[in-house]
């Protein structure tokens, strides 16, 4: 990979990081704000499900970030863009679509062939 592509990959996670740390930063804004009083518990249990439903999401976002730190760490040092398990270039394609993977195509079909086989059992 030259160095224009690791440009683009190190500018393309600082922007996802950024962006799911507003994200995360807003969410939390929200809940604070959001200190309701309900007489119906209908309108309680509701407002309960949505909650429990951003803190998914925020979860979900805190692994993202995690995830996105470590690529840009593996572009510090060198092995953004090779496949974990078979030492082969990810491609820029793949890297496009998902920039924190860790795996080339051929690598994360067998590992989810082999998740889907384990969950048949």
């Amino acid at each position: 990979m030259d160095h224009k592509d690791l440009e683009y990959f190190r500018n393309l996670l600082t922007g996802m990081i950024e962006e799911a740390q507003n994200k995360g930063d807003s969410t939390i804004e929200e809940m604070t704000d959001n200190a309701e009083v309900f007489a119906d518990p209908a309108d309680r249990a509701t407002m309960e499900s949505d909650r429990a439903f951003t803190l998914r999401i925020r979860d979900r976002e805190r692994r993202l970030i995690k995830k996105i730190k470590e690529a840009i760490q593996r572009l510090d040092d060198g092995s953004f863009g090779v496949c974990e398990d078979c030492g082969e270039e990810v491609g820029i394609p793949r890297l496009k679509a998902r920039p924190v993977t860790k795996l080339c195509i051929n690598c994360k079909s067998k590992q989810e062939e082999s998740e889907n086989q384990q969950n048949d059992l």
